[in-house]
């Protein structure tokens, strides 16, 4: 994911606040035990990583995804500073600077305890502007997770034709009026900020009656799970997720929306049909209220675990 530099030394230097989601509840589900060895395929700031790697112990190891660099570099200094405290019980911890796709290229197969995916996009990318992940402050059309990949938002958003555009936003924000937004931006090109695209799509499509976020919320969300591909990303994580699953090992993953909880639930069901898993989650587990009025970021999250058989 994209690292800032120049101006924006400053930034990187500074840890944003951030608080890990359905935290106990993971660890629970995870059931992590001293010496396993547990996969946490979205790093991000290091807060899951973190609690996981003090049950661990001395003789346990944590690998650790992240394909966003400036995210992986906070969250070494994290983990360094509890290895700090720690001592000799810290785990094993290795580092893996790729999307978690590729997780069955670095994991041998049959190895793993435990693996958690927390696919929500990280407080880091959401509160600088210079990601454009955001419309709250206004930035460069970016939306790239790892800044070593081509595709930008603001290529999607002045290259694609009108078509796609609604595709886009149909299918990956769920958004009823799309074709509307796109046809509003192809005539408003070129787009070059988060806040000119917001503007666009909100006078085209103002908030309806009831509906309590930002008119360009379902949009913004599609063109960063476009431009991601992180339908792909989850779908070849479940794919790998079984085979590197010790006999006993748990997969504990968490969704933000329903495109990515409905792949989850639906593959969760198909490995527990052909007798691969158990499910642990009947239903998704989702925050308290206590942690929901802590971390609203929590109110949409839908944890759902399995157990490999």
């Amino acid at each position: 994911m994209k690292s800032p530099s120049g101006t924006h030394e400053a930034e990187e230097m500074a840890v944003p606040q951030h608080v890990p989601v359905l935290l106990e509840q993971s660890l629970t589900f995870l059931n992590v035990r001293p010496g396993g060895v547990v996969v946490d395929a979205t790093l991000g700031l290091g807060g899951h990583s973190a609690a996981i790697a003090r049950r661990l112990g001395a003789n346990g190891k944590l690998i650790a995804f992240d394909r966003d660099a400036q995210a992986m570099e906070l969250a070494k200094a994290k983990l360094a500073t509890l290895a700090e405290e720690l001592g000799s019980e810290m785990p094993a911890v290795e580092f893996v600077a790729r999307p978690f796709s590729e997780i069955a290229e670095v994991v041998k197969p049959g190895t793993l305890d435990g693996l958690l995916a927390d696919f929500g996009v990280s407080s880091l990318q959401l509160d600088e502007a210079h990601r454009g992940f955001s419309f709250r402050a206004d930035g460069p059309l970016d939306m790239r997770m790892d800044a070593r990949s081509e595709l930008t938002a603001e290529q999607v958003v002045n290259e694609a034709d009108e078509e796609e555009l609604a595709r886009i936003v149909y299918e990956y924000g769920e958004e009823r009026r799309s074709r509307r937004i796109a046809r509003a931006v192809v005539r408003a090109r070129p787009i070059r900020t988060t806040a000119e695209l917001a503007g666009v799509i909100s006078a085209v499509a103002p908030s309806m009656k009831g509906d309590k976020i930002h008119p360009a919320t379902r949009s913004f969300q599609a063109l960063r799970i476009h431009v991601n591909d992180e339908l792909g990303e989850i779908q070849s994580l479940l794919k790998s997720a079984g085979s590197l699953l010790k006999p006993g090992g748990r997969v504990v993953l968490i969704s933000f929306h329903s495109l990515e909880d409905r792949l989850v639930k639906d593959s969760f069901r198909e490995r527990a049909r052909l007798g691969e898993f158990e499910i642990l989650t009947k239903k998704p587990v989702i925050a308290a209220e206590e942690e929901q009025m802590r971390n609203p970021r929590a109110r949409s999250a839908k944890l759902r675990a399995a157990e490999k058989n």
